[in-house]
């Protein structure tokens, strides 16, 4: 039961009761319930504020771990790159400078992997991080067509060093004679009197001198093109092509021990040193031909020699005497 209030009334000088009308019930009341309105919007406020639901701290820690593990895997691509362009470097620098092969462009390194149309499903799909997870598709992207090519690049160069091993067997590089002492270089490359008509021609190879019979050793692994006989000129001969562009010449033979289509490798014996042909004397003629052109073979005797011999060999030739 509610209390009655009164109030004196000076007029009167008697306590007169209060009467309460409607309309001040209904405004104490809406007065009462905007306060607790307001008070409750506040407490919401403080408690968005300093306290968070269930929810948003689950997805709080969601996106925590998510940009923890994202930064993991910037960090492990920018290392991946990283090592990549150091393989890249020794690929163009030292291991295509050993094979004597061009570098692998920039443009071919840097990799395209085309616009924004190769990710238009996920343009499609509305994500909220678009522009993050673009981003890193597309480092992704690149560094695995990177690193396709790199591969690709050591397929070429495992060829290429396949290459070389044979390249290595096949071009010319030891002396055709024996010649420990190294007394047998009678002439050399390049203009020399010739034996018969006494005027300088060019002589196209180097002259061993050697008895009749002198074992002859191919210089190089290949495949015998030539054996063939004549009175004149070089005689009894042999070629043979060693790939690569390079071809030996061995003339002035007294006999063969080889016969075409065959297969020799460097220090097997292909025939016998003799005098015949347009000689003067017993003797080796070798020739080594590089891509058509008659070249010097002093500059290929270093195999079997050592640089101190190889000095002697090249002084030997230098000597403008008479051909065989």
């Amino acid at each position: 039961m509610s209390k009655i209030k009164y109030y004196y009334d000076t007029e009167t000088c008697k306590y007169e009761r209060i009467r309460v009308s409607k309309w001040d019930v209904f405004l104490n009341v809406l007065g009462f319930l905007s306060l607790v309105l307001v008070a409750g919007i506040c407490l919401i406020i403080v408690f968005d504020s300093y306290f968070e639901s269930p929810k948003a701290a689950r997805l709080k820690k969601e996106n925590e771990e998510l940009q923890f593990y994202y930064d993991m895997l910037s960090k492990d691509m920018e290392r991946a790159h990283t090592m990549l362009e150091s393989l890249q470097d020794r690929d163009n620098h030292v291991y295509r400078t050993i094979f004597e092969a061009e570098p692998i462009p920039v443009s071919v390194r840097n990799a395209g992997v085309g616009g924004v149309e190769r990710y238009k499903e996920l343009l499609e799909d509305g994500l909220e991080r678009e522009e993050l997870i673009l981003n890193t598709r597309e480092k992704v992207d690149k560094l695995k067509r990177q690193l396709y090519i790199q591969t690709k690049s050591y397929d070429d160069l495992l060829n290429m060093a396949e290459d070389k091993t044979e390249m290595l067997a096949s071009i010319p590089a030891i002396q055709p004679v024996s010649n420990k002492e190294l007394r047998r270089l009678a002439s050399g490359f390049g203009m020399r009197m010739h034996p018969i008509y006494k005027v300088k021609m060019m002589h196209p190879g180097v002259d061993f001198s050697a008895p009749q019979g002198t074992p002859i050793y191919a210089t190089g692994a290949g495949k015998v093109i030539t054996v063939k006989s004549s009175f004149t000129g070089y005689g009894k001969q042999v070629e043979i092509d060693h790939g690569f562009g390079y071809v030996t010449k061995y003339a002035h033979m007294s006999d063969f021990n080889v016969k075409v289509g065959q297969t020799v490798e460097r220090g097997q014996c292909i025939g016998y040193v003799g005098n015949s042909g347009t000689s003067t004397a017993p003797h080796l003629h070798y020739e080594i031909i590089k891509d058509s052109q008659k070249v010097n073979p002093i500059h290929f005797f270093y195999q079997d020699i050592t640089s101190e011999e190889y000095e002697i060999l090249v002084q030997l030739a230098s000597i403008e005497n008479q051909s065989l």
